[in-house]
């Protein structure tokens, strides 16, 4: 059972990310403003699953902004089954205490307003960030850039001649980036901030990159 969202049209932070203009394609990669976003959900379908924990990690000029990392732990409806706890470590305990995605969504908006959003395997936060915007009246901003995609361009993903998903951790230690709380949101969000900076960089000494080629790279 997915909660239902209290929608406030007049919010500031919905008004403020409707108005926010897309990138600029041809925009350098290194003028971008981007977020790089991981969440932690109760499971992998957004038609039951929610949202449980997110992080962001602000990225301006090819740099890390710390002092604009912004963190939420999430109340559910349903409270995670034993098999994702052993994933994210999240118990209902942890999180009976938090606000409801509807009372916890208007930072996450602000977080994400006028960035260029930036996850691994990206598909999650695409579908679970899209879902409870729609809920809010919005849609999630394009492009939406993923590290996985940039990594296998770079990296090479296959295996037999098929194509294998470049794990986070893995793909971090790869290029000789620490990795920070695996499976953790906050942890995840820095790993992929770093992740992405790195690969845009050593894609960028070969070709000039762009928001457009790197939304053109992520395309799976």
């Amino acid at each position: 059972m997915r909660l239902a969202l209290r929608r406030r049209p007049r919010s500031a932070a919905a008004a403020a990310y409707r108005r926010a203009r897309p990138p600029y394609p041809a925009t350098p990669w290194r003028r971008g403003r981007f977020t790089a976003v991981d969440l932690e959900t109760t499971g992998l379908d957004p038609r039951r699953d929610e949202i449980i924990s997110f992080a962001s990690v602000p990225i301006e000029e090819g740099r890390l902004v710390v002092g604009e990392v912004y963190t939420a732990i999430v109340r559910p409806a349903r409270m995670p089954e034993a098999a994702t706890i052993r994933i994210h470590g999240l118990r209902a305990a942890d999180l009976v205490g938090a606000p409801a995605l509807a009372d916890a969504i208007e930072p996450i908006i602000e977080s994400l307003t006028g960035r260029v959003v930036v996850a691994h395997s990206a598909w999650v936060e695409r579908a679970f960030l899209g879902a409870a915007l729609r809920e809010f009246g919005l849609r999630l901003a394009e492009p939406v850039l993923d590290t996985a995609c940039l990594a296998s361009h770079l990296l090479g993903a296959s295996a037999g001649g098929e194509e294998q998903i470049l794990e986070l951790s893995d793909t971090a230690r790869r290029l000789g980036l620490p990795v920070h709380r695996p499976h953790h949101a906050d942890g995840d969000a820095l790993t992929t901030a770093q992740l992405f900076i790195a690969l845009a960089a050593q894609l960028d000494r070969t070709e000039p990159q762009t928001i457009g080629s790197l939304a053109r790279l992520s395309q799976p």
